[in-house]
């Protein structure tokens, strides 16, 4: 017999956390078919759970805290007690969830996911009634949805950045590092919830259900946003989104707020199939026709009904008749692009497009197995579907929308970085897939394409909607003398060298910064480089072509241009939104490492609509100034892709500074002079001493830095 080891072996940490949560709401909990399903585990990357920062005043209302008994706590602020009280809220390297209920003045004690007898049970057992299961779930479904966006774009995420004015420097905006975003499951009092991108945060709300009919939900039930895996999943997006493209934020055309109301729902859909029990279930319901009715295409369930509806809040593929309450399949309809301007049912239309594609790639993948199981007819004989064949098929739509997930997140750094429309969008999903799988064998990007064109969505400047088409042109060179080039490829290798490797994102964010600004290790920054290498070179008419953007050498071509001008450049001013390093392993295990950077800059326009409704720009005025009347800001700006490992600069995807029929199109727009903006509840000077604009809109003009 061998020697056993007298010691004990140091186990090391476990992968994941599991922690059991709803796969959609507590309603479908309540339905002997779907119970079973409902409750699943979420098997969440293992990190380390640190005490918390105590918060500031809650965050709507100042804080009054009051003694209730059972779950509730009573806390008393700036005591040792709240010290020990935020050694047990969940915060780890991403979020921290306080469950403060501004409305009642009361603290719920928090949940110490570290507990070992939590651990051993997989987490708390889902109730409605215990905040503390409350905050289990949104950190299982937050953690969910940030970890499938690093594995989308191949880098860490960043929550937008505190904007704070420089005391020292008159007009220049420094950017703060924000470490966590702050969770409040129940801060409002009210059928709402939504992200706070002032204070970096998510708030949900409950309220009283107010059914259509009350064989659908109890009435006066206490509905909880924060039991819902949709709207969690949704609100995260809009935060995530907020940190990769601030701009999108901005009202500038009707897609705008529509496309970050989509892609937030896109993410909460996808999700849905990667919860092995619930795709189980709903592929034998429908013996895997997708397209037919089915919960893993709607949203939100519990919080439609509750708001008098039949159904979930929106469905991808159907829709319940209002009056007989029927489900009805969608038809494209390529008028909707045109008349819909609403952001919700705008955003609907970017929906059905790729759930459109998704369910045409997942159709034409499991037609093989429809053969075998039917003796080539492809036609199922009735009854229920063999376990094998759901299995198959369930692993089939799983690594379909997997697939579509991924490609629609990394799509994200082939956008232009102002100005998004659905257009755009589809552009960027097929130069991206193209960069990632150059022979589309199984027809992913002709699914896309189709899907699109259906719903008459058809990209700026093409000439065709073919694949090739599609693809943004190369940008092989510079028409850089070598040596510049070669230098200017040095840098973007050294900041790859410089933040590769790092795992801390506060670490990740300050040398960004330094990458971008100068400092010690980077020397002369990116900004400086850019001025010195392109712009101020031989190739600065080049450079200003490929970027869009404009650059007079004086002050007073850039006060003709409405143009901001800075002697330290000597040409007009711009800002580098972003830096960032992307690196990604294809479906054929190669690598790829790209090197992004958007460069955005503002003009100061002046215009009018005269009575024969003709469009004309009447003037310019600096953008940093206060805006005259009839004047408005408008932005032009650029996303430039380096390819490291071919050392050239691949995309420049650009929205023109200088584009006389998108000034026209945005004036028009913001001053509702063709009467298609939609309901406007606030202005967005309201909206910004209110919660943010996606309180209610989800659209503000958010200013940063020098663009």
């Amino acid at each position: 017999m061998p020697a056993l080891q007298s010691k004990l072996t140091k186990l090391s940490k476990p992968s994941v956390r599991k922690l059991r949560a709803y796969a959609f709401d507590p309603s479908l909990s309540l339905t002997t078919d779907m119970v079973d399903m409902n409750i699943i585990t979420y098997k969440v990357e293992w990190e380390d759970l640190d005490p918390a920062d105590p918060p500031a005043p809650s965050p709507e209302t100042d804080m009054s805290v009051k003694p209730v008994p059972g779950y509730k706590l009573k806390i008393k602020t700036n005591t040792s007690e709240t010290a020990s009280f935020y050694k047990t809220v969940p915060a780890g390297e991403y979020i921290e969830i306080i469950d403060y209920d501004p409305a009642s003045a009361y603290f719920y004690s928090p949940v110490d996911l570290n507990d070992p007898f939590l651990l051993a049970q997989d987490g708390l057992n889902p109730s409605v009634s215990n905040p503390q299961f409350h905050q289990q779930m949104v950190y299982a479904v937050v953690m969910t949805t940030i970890k499938n966006f690093e594995r989308a774009l191949g880098r860490k995420i960043q929550w937008s950045p505190h904007l704070i004015l420089n005391k020292d420097k008159p007009g220049k905006i420094d950017e703060d590092f924000v470490e966590r975003l702050r969770i409040y499951p129940h801060a409002l009092r009210q059928a709402n919830a939504y992200y706070n991108p002032y204070k970096k945060s998510l708030l949900f709300g409950y309220f009283p259900a107010k059914p259509a009919n009350i064989q659908l939900q109890l009435p006066g039930g206490t509905v909880f946003t924060c039991l819902s895996h949709d709207i969690i999943a949704h609100e995260t997006t809009h935060a995530i989104l907020d940190g990769l493209r601030q701009r999108f934020i901005e009202d500038t055309h009707p897609d705008t707020r529509a496309f970050h109301e989509a892609f937030a729902d896109l993410v909460a859909l996808f999700q849905h199939f990667s919860f092995p029990e619930v795709l189980r279930h709903q592929i034998s319901r429908t013996r895997g026709d997708l397209a037919s009715q089915n919960l893993l295409g709607q949203l939100a369930q519990q919080f439609g009904k509750a708001l008098g509806g039949y159904s979930s809040l929106r469905d991808a593929i159907g829709h319940n008749d209002p009056d007989t309450g029927e489900w009805i399949a969608n038809k494209p309809d390529p008028d909707d692009y045109v008349t819909k301007m609403e952001f919700h049912d705008r955003g609907a239309i970017l929906v059905a497009a790729i759930f459109d594609a998704f369910l045409t790639i997942y159709k034409q993948r499991i037609r093989i197995y429809l053969r075998v199981a039917s003796d080539g007819s492809g036609i199922l004989r009735e009854g229920e579907l063999h376990p094998d064949m759901v299995e198959l098929l369930s692993a089939t739509a799983a690594d379909t929308a997997s697939r579509v997930l991924r490609i629609c997140v990394r799509a994200l750094d082939y956008c232009p970085p102002v100005d998004i429309n659905f257009g755009d969008y589809l552009r960027a999903i097929i130069t991206a897939d193209a960069d990632m799988v150059p022979y589309d064998e199984k027809n992913y990007r002709v699914a896309f394409i189709e899907a699109f064109q259906k719903r008459g969505i058809y990209p700026i400047g093409v000439k065709t909607m073919s694949v090739e088409s599609l693809i943004y042109e190369p940008f092989p060179e510079l028409n850089l003398i070598d040596s510049n080039k070669e230098i200017f490829i040095e840098f973007l290798r050294r900041f790859k060298e410089a933040i590769a490797y790092e795992t801390d994102r506060e670490t990740i964010f300050n040398k960004t910064k330094e990458f971008i600004a100068g400092g010690p290790d980077a020397h002369m920054g990116l900004y400086s480089r850019i001025n010195q290498k392109f712009i101020m070179s031989n190739s600065g008419d080049r450079f200003g072509e490929l970027s869009g953007l404009l650059f007079p050498m004086n002050q007073a071509d850039c006060d003709k241009m409405g143009l901001n001008y800075s002697a330290r450049s000597q040409t007009a001013t711009y800002a580098v939104d972003n830096l960032w390093l992307a690196s990604r392993i294809t479906p054929a295990d190669t690598n790829v490492n790209h090197v992004i950077v958007t460069l955005v800059q503002k003009r100061g326009i002046i215009a009018a609509v005269n009575e024969d409704d003709v469009f004309s720009i009447t003037g310019y005025f600096n953008p940093s100034k206060d805006v005259p009347p009839n004047g408005f800001v408008f932005r032009g700006g650029c996303t430039l892709i380096f390819d490291l490992d071919k050392l050239e600069l691949k995309y420049a995807v650009k929205k023109d500074i200088d584009d006389v029929g998108r000034i026209e199109q945005q004036f028009r727009y913001t001053n509702d002079l063709d009467g298609k903006k939609g309901e406007v509840y606030f202005s967005n000077e309201t909206l910004a001493a209110l919660s943010g604009p996606f309180a209610f809109m989800h659209s503000f003009n958010h200013q940063l830095g020098e663009a």
